[in-house]
């Protein structure tokens, strides 16, 4: 914005000069605000990092719907044979590793064991929302890969 002062009509009276020199006043003020913006280091990186960090919760809500879905692809595509004899295979090694904790892990091992067990009931929804936090960490990975 650069006027030549020869640029500008004259004025005709005192009042219509005021007026011309508030309009120029206002136009360096307005100058002085977007140069001042332009060299503030810090505001600028702020506003970069808050839009960085807007497109990383977009960017892992995305991987997060992703995984989610490639699980249940995965667990669809399970024929119901294989589900079924998981589930046995687990059922038995529950059962067994109950016989041998009760037969050979000492009294107070037991009892602290029994301690945290309950304690993970508790917080039942915290520990099924970390699994699935590393189950996306694992697809994702694992699709990298």
């Amino acid at each position: 914005m650069t006027h030549s002062p020869h640029d500008e009509p004259t004025a005709s009276s005192p009042e219509e000069l005021r007026e011309q020199v508030e309009q120029t006043r206002t136009e360096l003020g307005e100058t002085v605000e977007a140069l001042a913006a332009k060299t503030d280091v810090k505001a600028r990186a702020q506003e970069k990092a808050g839009e960085l960090k807007e497109q990383a919760a977009l960017k892992a809500g995305e991987l997060k719907a992703k995984a989610a879905d490639l699980a249940h692809q995965a667990q669809d595509r399970l024929p119901d044979p294989v589900k079924d004899k998981a589930a046995q295979a687990a059922g038995q090694a529950r059962a067994t590793a109950a016989q041998l904790w009760q037969e050979k892990a000492p009294e107070p091992v037991r009892e602290k064991t029994a301690q945290g067990a309950q304690l993970a009931r508790d917080n039942r929804k915290v520990l099924l929302a970390a699994a699935g936090v590393a189950v996306v960490v694992w697809l994702a990975c694992r699709r990298k890969g």
